[in-house]
């Protein structure tokens, strides 16, 4: 067994105890919103946005990216489940920007196991054979952040299966401060339209 796995496990008996009435927690969120953010560890975005258990869907993945997979969450969370505004919060200092496309394909070509950076940039850590799949996926790299943001606001607002009156607002957290920093562009290119 490993530490992780009984950290985990002590972890949830200690949290069954006091679950209380957390089981009448309507499926639908109480405050009707769902954050599309990073999967980095330093973000809690229960706390950043002030939310208990129940209020939001919180759907993370590398970069905060709208990839097909979050853009089909975010729809099912307003089509069946009734959030009626959007956050997209991307965060300064993220790992999507220490990468490009190429660099993610070759090393997965060169092995699976996994890599590290340093001041020349990534290294294979080698062993095992490597893989051209990843030549077929969309890595949703980060060059700029502002950038980035509008681009998954864009990409959201003009998905066809996305409703036109539902507000999607793009902010930046500040790894540094807490604070969630607007991305005025974003935000105007979220706007709902009546």
């Amino acid at each position: 067994m490993s530490k992780i796995r009984d950290e985990v496990l002590s972890a949830n008996s200690k949290y069954t105890k006091d679950f209380g009435d957390k089981a009448k927690l309507p499926m639908p969120p109480g405050r009707r919103f769902a954050i599309l953010t990073c999967m980095d560890a330093r973000l809690d975005p229960a706390r950043y946005a002030g939310l208990a258990e129940g209020d939001a869907h919180v759907i993370r993945n590398a970069g905060g990216r709208a990839s097909d997979d979050a853009i089909r969450s975010l729809v099912i969370s307003y089509k069946l489940l009734g959030t009626r505004e959007w956050f997209v919060i991307h965060h300064t200092d993220c790992g999507m920007q220490t990468f490009t496309d190429e660099i993610m394909c070759n090393l997965l070509r060169s092995s699976l196991k996994g890599a590290s950076i340093d001041a020349s940039g990534w290294h294979d850590a080698g062993g095992g054979g490597g893989s051209t799949e990843g030549d077929y996926i969309k890595w949703l790299t980060i060059g700029k952040q502002e950038p980035s943001v509008l681009e998954d606001v864009q990409r959201i607002r003009n998905h066809p299966l996305v409703p036109s009156d539902i507000p999607i607002h793009g902010y930046i957290y500040d790894v540094h401060s807490g604070k969630l920093v607007e991305v005025p562009e974003a935000c105007a290119a979220g706007r709902a339209k009546n």
